[in-house]
């Protein structure tokens, strides 16, 4: 209940920012109405998520909810201040970017506590929020909003977005009944990501429904995409009926019934957009078909790889398929070259040459298969350069299909330029493929065959990952760095190959070397999707492309030494493969990079001093804020005097504490300025040197904040009673010493004339001055004073000799038990000393 309240508040608190944002430009009559109708939303909310969020089971996403809903509100309150001081002026432009900025920001805090919110509702099978999602979406279908940017796009764009989406959308139908026999706790997950793909299948279908070729195509769109929101809500809401029972079976029967309704609904989208440019579909379709094929015959080369492709037939030989594999080649040439005017010609004559032309491909990698296969488990490297060679053609060929179906019906803008480009590298590749398969069983040139084949394929990769268009698949930076080292190994063999000048090796190398380099550039670009900044994403480009282009030229120069080897050449090859290394040097640092600022190395003796050293501001931070809650214990009213001394100890300790706390940090931002400074090292030339001095300064940081717990500790027990005077004394002094030890570890190395070490030596001046006042109070204080002693003196001769020699006796024993007690301290330095050398 609270969710769904909270859900419905956020949507209208998210409906009325950017009409406030506007208003704060140009309009400021309608401020005061837009400012309350936001703020009005504003209390709802928090008090929905206090309720929510106790009623959810786990803590964890208790703090969730509360933080998100804590960083909306001051998130609108930033908002608040932007527009007031734009003010609605059309002049004040300097303001203006601060409204739009302050907007974003509230923008982006709502759709992350709404994913929240839907995330937990899905959960729990509340359903509510995301039917009403699906249902906002419906109607802004319906009236057929213009698209949010400006820059608007082709039919064609929306249409292949389009027909992603909604195959994206049926597998997560077909995924929901499947989940509903198996793990039922999946389903709230695949509710929400229904949800989701339907709100973006909106947003596409208002660019299709604006750019349609004919308003009878966009009606059908329009109705299409309402009808398929209709099916989606009943999907949903059968999902969280099956969540709340997961043993009903009709509630599982009518799950799979309303999936079956949505992928009816997606085949008539599909059909709608197909009538309005069905060239255009027919490329979407074939260059799907296309990327199965591709996947095919990479799974293909992994069994070539490993010795495993083996003919269909006994005796079977490659002569056999040559013919019909130069055949299908060629008629595959005729179908690019009419693929060209088709994409200016009608949607028809389009859907026919695309057709055509991935009829040719299939038919091709078909036989190149049969014909890689006939050569046998013994010949890899020849199978390899094969199966690599139809490949090439298989991708070019999608890349062509690609720009015909972007330039299809577009008259003078350049579109027609990109076609002829794909159309020359189609018949390259072609022609590639048919110089392979003429002297694919000529051992004498495999070796520069491969090399050829290599150098185009890790050219197309570095122009793949220069190219805007988005990385086909998520990487981290650990998945980039483990990816330069099959590149080093292949580096490794290429010189040891160009060296022998051993065709086999050469080709093996040179195969190798591109599935490395491929995969390298491929990983590069989706790592670099995810750097922080376009400064550090472009460092990771820049290194991922010099990296491909140093191998490219490492195999060009084996080219050279395959066709004369001399000792010079070599010497050249050499000095490729260094250049090689150095750019896999700086692709890993960039690597490094992307981590972000705040990723250190944890093994850094100078990152563990400052870590400790926080860490016991930290604690000293923690026992001031106990002792600011403590309070002197009630004593009846005829002890006013010692309750006058209590709160003198407590403010004495808390400024003791406050002292230490300042003291330690300062300490931190020493330490920070003489790794800055390059008097101690982040990565230490003298690890011994700089690490011994990193660890006095981590002990004697942990000394501090352990004598300001005992400080503490003893003044609480004064405050109740429970200690004596010589316990807060000796309390205090520790604190003293410690801050002395603290101050000198600071002062090995730093300039004693530097800011960072002047407020050091000013924290620690403050810390012994409170602990003197401390140690003068307990001095001072009445309450420890010793009562007067009455002695009684025995009158009689023998009795009075007795008691004197009591009196000696117990002065005796104390002076042996003050002796044994130093040499218990003695003992417990000497030992802790010890410690703190040996873990040095």
């Amino acid at each position: 209940e609270f969710q769904d309240r909270m859900l419905q508040s956020v949507a209208q608190i998210r409906d009325a920012i950017d009409p406030l944002a506007s208003a704060a430009k140009d309009t400021p009559e309608s401020i005061g109405h837009r400012v309350a109708k936001l703020a009005n939303f504003i209390e709802p909310v928090a008090e929905a998520a206090i309720n929510a969020a106790s009623k959810m089971p786990h803590s964890q996403k208790q703090t969730d909810l509360l933080d998100q809903t804590k960083t909306v509100a001051e998130s609108a309150t930033e908002l608040l201040y932007a527009v007031k001081d734009a003010g609605g002026n059309p002049k004040s432009a300097n303001a203006h970017p601060i409204v739009d900025d302050a907007a974003k920001n509230m923008q982006d805090a709502v759709k992350d506590l709404t994913d929240t919110l839907e995330e937990a509702a899905s959960e729990s099978g509340a359903v509510t929020g995301l039917v009403e999602s699906i249902s906002k979406a419906m109607n802004e279908a319906v009236q057929g909003a213009p698209p949010e940017t400006d820059d608007v796009k082709p039919f064609v764009h929306y249409q292949e977005k389009m027909t992603k989406t909604m195959k994206d959308l049926s597998r997560k139908g077909q995924d929901m009944v499947g989940r509903a026999g198996t793990d039922p706790s999946q389903l709230g997950p695949l509710g929400k990501d229904v949800t989701r793909l339907y709100n973006g299948l909106t947003q596409e279908a208002q660019g299709a429904i604006q750019t349609a070729s004919s308003p009878e195509v966009a009606e059908r769109v329009r109705t299409g995409v309402q009808a398929l929101g209709a099916s989606c809500m009943k999907l949903v809401q059968n999902c969280g009926d099956v969540q709340a029972n997961p043993r009903d079976p009709i509630s599982m029967r009518d799950l799979a019934d309303a999936a079956r309704k949505v992928a009816e609904k997606i085949s008539h989208i599909l059909a709608a957009l197909q009538s309005g440019s069905r060239g255009t579909q027919a490329c979407i379709n074939a260059a799907t078909t296309i990327k199965g094929i591709v996947t095919d015959l990479d799974t293909t080369v992994m069994f070539a790889t490993a010795g495993t492709l083996n003919p269909e037939l006994e005796g079977e030989k490659f002569t056999d398929h040559r013919e019909e594999i130069l055949t299908n080649a060629k008629a595959l040439v005729e179908d690019t070259k009419a693929l060209v005017p088709a994409a200016q010609a009608s949607q028809d004559v389009l859907a026919n040459a695309a057709q055509s032309a991935v009829s040719s491909i299939s038919k091709l990698s078909d036989c190149v298969k049969l014909g890689a296969a006939a050569l046998g488990a013994d010949d890899t490297n020849a199978q390899v350069m094969l199966l690599n060679a139809v490949k090439d053609v298989a991708s070019s060929l999608y890349n062509l299909l690609d720009s015909a179906k972007n330039s299809s019906g577009r008259h003078g803008d350049g579109a027609g330029e990109d076609l002829k480009n794909s159309t020359k590298d189609m018949i390259s590749k072609v022609s590639s493929l048919l110089m392979t398969v003429k002297s694919v069983e000529d051992k004498t040139s495999r070796g520069a065959r491969a090399l050829d084949s290599s150098m185009d394929a890790i050219k197309q990769a570095v122009v793949i990952l220069n190219s805007p268009t988005t990385a086909a698949r998520e990487a981290t930076p650990e998945d980039l760095i483990r990816s330069t080292k099959p590149v080093t190994l292949a580096t490794a063999k290429v010189v040891a190959a160009g060296n022998s000048g051993n065709q086999e090796e050469i080709a093996a190398a040179a195969n190798m070397g591109r599935n490395a380099v491929t995969e390298l550039l491929t990983t590069c670009k989706a790592a670099a999707a995810r750097a922080e900044s376009a400064e550090v994403r472009n460092a990771v480009v820049v290194a991922g492309r010099e990296s491909g282009t140093a191998f490219n030229s490492m195999l060009a120069q084996v080219h050279i030494v395959l066709q004369k080897p001399t000792n010079d050449k070599k010497q050249g090859l050499v000095a490729a493969s260094r250049k090689v290394a150095d750019c896999l040097g700086a692709l890993v640092k960039s690597a490094e990079a992307l981590k972000g600022s705040d990723w250190v190395n944890p093994e850094d003796p100078n990152v563990i001093a400052e870590n400790e050293l926080l860490g016991a501001a930290s604690a000293i931070e923690a026992a001031a804020r106990k002792l600011a809650e403590l309070k002197p214990r009630e004593r009846p009213r005829q002890a006013d005097e010692s309750l006058a001394f209590e709160e003198q100890i407590l403010e004495a300790a808390k400024a003791i504490a406050a002292a230490t706390s300042a003291l330690v940090k300062s300490a931190a931002t020493a330490q920070r300025e003489l790794v800055a400074s390059g008097v101690v090292c982040s990565t230490s030339s003298d690890p011994n040197e700089d690490g011994q001095w990193s660890q006095g300064l981590v002990s004697a940081a942990r000394l501090v904040a352990t004598a300001v717990n005992s400080l503490c500790e003893a003044a609480n027990a004064t405050v109740q009673g429970n200690a004596t005077q010589e316990t807060l004394i000796a309390s205090a002094q520790q604190v003293s010493n410690s801050t002395a030890q603290l101050l000198l570890a600071c002062r090995v190395k730093a300039d004693p004339n530097s800011a960072g070490q002047k407020r050091l030596q000013g924290a620690g001046k403050a810390v012994r001055k409170a602990s003197d006042d401390l140690v003068k109070a307990a001095q001072n204080a009445r309450v420890f004073e010793e009562q007067s002693v009455t002695v009684i003196i025995n009158q009689k001769w023998v009795g009075g000799i007795a008691q004197e020699i009591q009196a000696q006796e117990a002065i005796i024993r104390k002076e042996r038990e003050l002796e044994v007690a130093r040499k218990k301290l003695m003992q417990i330095r000497q030992a802790r000393y010890k410690d703190d050398e040996d873990s040095s």
